[in-house]
């Protein structure tokens, strides 16, 4: 069955949602952004959270009132219920605007809605529902939000860790199947992106993969022997730059006034400085991620070492100079 519902929310709402959808990548074959593939997913994979989590609520706030004698249940109830609704209401912010989203539901998401709409509506509509419900994922950090939305792809990764054994998947951006040693999953505090980090047999050599660009999870029946140095070397990495796995460099860059400004708030992959020298910051990171982070500095950030970094810096502004001119 398939089934087509109207949900009304405000603009800012549904332009966080259609934010997510694309940073985590749902997209259709014409590489737009599939808000109702996402929006899908959202709803079959955090429902049962959202609804005992709304009861866990309900019932402590219902104990509150009903401690009061002047209260007879029945209004206690109604009042809980009444606070309940404007406290997730208060959540909605933006300018006021409205909007609606056309959601077509089959599968499980269509089994959830009609569940929802036999079961939990009581005094709200559908639309009301739903929309509390995007509210309440909104108040997640997105890291959090991942998980919900790549929730089996979570459980399957947790199980083979505890398990200590060998995991398949393919990933968007490698055109081979990989089979890894799990260790653990990090999270990236600046993008808020986790990733899975793990040691590739094969290729001998500690890799990271970002779990909302896995797909075709498998947990083989083959277990495998932790490596305390493998494990210590990907615990550091996590710590400090989960999406990369490529080897350090000592990189000094002389900063201007602005670019320290830059540097302050510039926070999306921003490397961690070892420590600085007057106008000199040193820093003892990837070679990639420091070309990839100075390239928005233009010259309020040299690099005087290593040649190899400073080439390519200048490379890339030299190829930009020649397309403007």
């Amino acid at each position: 069955m398939t089934e087509k519902y109207k949900i009304y929310l405000s603009e800012d709402t549904k332009t966080r949602l259609a934010t997510d959808a694309e940073l985590f990548e749902f997209t259709r074959e014409n590489g737009t952004v599939n808000l109702n593939g996402f929006l899908k997913e959202l709803i079959v994979n955090y429902f049962d959270q959202y609804r005992n989590d709304n009861e866990e609520l309900l019932n402590n706030v219902l104990g509150e009132l009903t401690s009061v004698k002047e209260l007879k249940p029945k209004a206690a109830s109604d009042l809980a219920s009444k606070i309940i609704k404007t406290y997730i209401t208060n959540k909605e912010s933006g300018s006021g605007k409205s909007a609606v989203i056309t959601l077509t539901v089959s599968g499980e998401s269509y089994e959830i809605i009609k569940i929802i709409e036999n079961n939990l509506l009581k005094e709200n509509s559908l639309s009301g529902y739903i929309k509390d419900m995007f509210l309440s994922y909104l108040s997640i950090p997105r890291s959090k939000r991942e998980e919900i939305i790549f929730k089996d792809t979570y459980e399957a990764i947790n199980k083979a860790i505890s398990e200590s054994r060998l995991l398949s998947f393919t990933s968007r951006g490698h055109d081979h199947k990989a089979i890894v040693e799990p260790y653990m999953i990090a999270t990236s505090k600046e993008e808020q992106f986790s990733y899975l980090l793990c040691h590739d047999q094969r290729q001998k050599k500690n890799r990271s993969f970002r779990i909302s660009r896995l797909s075709n999870i498998f947990i083989t029946s083959h277990t495998f022997t932790k490596d305390q140095k493998i494990e210590d070397e990907l615990i550091r990495k996590g710590l400090r730059s989960p999406h990369s796995m490529s080897a350090d460099i000592h990189a000094v860059v002389q900063m201007t006034e602005r670019g320290k400004q830059m540097y302050t708030m510039i926070v999306k992959n921003r490397p961690y400085v070892t420590y600085i020298d007057g106008d000199l910051y040193h820093f003892d990171w990837p070679e990639m991620q420091l070309e990839d982070y100075f390239r928005r500095f233009g010259k309020d950030a040299v690099v005087i070492s290593p040649r190899s970094l400073k080439s390519k810096l200048k490379n890339y502004y030299s190829r930009a100079l020649e397309a403007y001119s």
